[in-house]
């Protein structure tokens, strides 16, 4: 049984993690960034052609699908590096995959090869003031009228919002709920601030108010919009694990350093028993988020959806793992690791978002137990 990374996957990682190097000089500046977006990121983002991954093989990609590990491990290169940089290659699939699944032929051709070339930016909208985890409580509407879709509504906390060429949105319709693409320059779309958060990314309000799209802008069926959010999780959220594998490492690399280097009662602090302790409990959490993390991307390669609760495994054992990960590296490097801005103080802000965003812990939980259920009760049906 094999349980290295194949070569194909390894060599995703290394280039992402050579994009990524080529923006160290500015990484600190660009992950304080709410409002804008870095253009030297941006640049190097397009210039290495690593959105490719977020597209079919037929509209520019690289393989003949989005593929879940391709993605993991293209996160995990980028994030040890800048959140900024994983962001905005993540959103591109995040806020296009949609359209991959649901959208017409024409739709797939205007938008697809051009999110592949990061000529354009995705959004996702789905959040609401009032409705986060529970989706089904928002108040955004579609209603299919003699002159369009028309759609209104507030969406918070929306990921590039101010700076996507277009957004996917969730709304209720009737009865069920419809996802529609709106372009970023419709009639009766604005964009307001979020405040501001511990790990800064280009975050904000999308306003829709009275915005009338063409009803070729519907993806999917009208009343089955969750067939494509769901979609859209089971590929992408086990990636979310992969960025918190890149984030960890980077942080453990950082304190192995400084235990190694650091002499403090005649000898390093990495031959202290206590020290040790920190770091080996560090590299074993690291290690086992690594495997499961693996394991389900490859999965959700086959089927994604019903690999959807491993994917959601993965992302709550990395996510959790990379919170206690950095938090004994700041306690291995004491004072240093309270430094504004060094690699550990950043990676313990960046690490706290992440056990809430696309899933959080205990919405994961859930869903986890109740698909045991299911399996289990699969079994003494049998």
């Amino acid at each position: 049984m094999e349980f290295e990374l194949p070569e194909r996957y390894a060599a995703i990682r290394e280039e992402a993690r050579g994009v990524a190097a080529g923006i160290a000089d500015v990484a600190v500046e660009a992950d304080g960034l709410s409002d804008r977006i870095h253009p030297d990121v941006l640049a190097a983002l397009r210039s290495s052609n690593l959105t490719e991954l977020m597209v079919p093989k037929v509209h520019g990609g690289r393989f003949d699908d989005v593929d879940p590990l391709a993605v993991c491990v293209a996160r995990e290169g980028l994030m040890g590096t800048s959140s900024h940089l994983d962001s905005l290659f993540a959103l591109q699939g995040i806020g296009s995959y949609a359209i991959t699944r649901g959208g017409s032929a024409e739709q797939q051709a205007r938008w697809l090869p051009a999110v592949g070339r990061a000529e354009v930016l995705a959004a996702l909208a789905l959040t609401e003031p009032v409705a986060g985890s529970d989706l089904k409580s928002m108040t955004t509407t579609l209603t299919e009228t003699a002159d369009g879709l028309v759609v209104n509504g507030e969406k918070a906390f929306i990921s590039n919002a101010g700076h996507a060429s277009f957004y996917t949105v969730l709304a209720k319709e009737g009865e069920g709920f419809s996802v529609v693409l709106v372009p970023a320059d419709a009639e009766g779309i604005t964009f307001g601030p979020t405040p501001p958060i511990i790990a800064p990314h280009v975050l904000g309000s999308v306003t829709l108010d009275h915005v009338v799209v063409d009803p070729a802008n519907r993806l999917g069926e009208p009343g089955r919009g969750f067939d494509l959010v769901l979609s859209t999780l089971a590929v992408f959220r086990v990636s979310v694990a992969g960025a918190s594998i890149g984030l960890a490492e980077a942080a453990l690399r950082e304190a192995t350093r400084h235990a190694n280097e650091r002499v403090q009662f005649g000898r390093p602090l990495a031959r202290l028993g206590a020290v040790a302790a920190l770091l080996a409990d560090s590299w074993t959490d690291l290690e086992q988020a690594r495997l499961l993390t693996y394991r389900s991307a490859a999965r959700a390669r086959q089927d994604p959806l019903s690999a959807l609760p491993h994917s959601s495994m993965a992302k709550l054992a990395a996510s959790e793992a990379v919170g206690r990960i950095v938090d004994r590296c700041v306690q291995v490097m004491g004072r240093w690791g309270l430094v504004a801005d060094s690699v550990v103080e950043r990676a313990y802000r960046t690490a706290r978002p992440m056990r809430v965003y696309e899933g959080a812990s205990e919405v994961l939980r859930l869903g986890i137990a109740k698909a045991l259920g299911d399996e289990y009760l699969d079994e003494v049906e049998a």
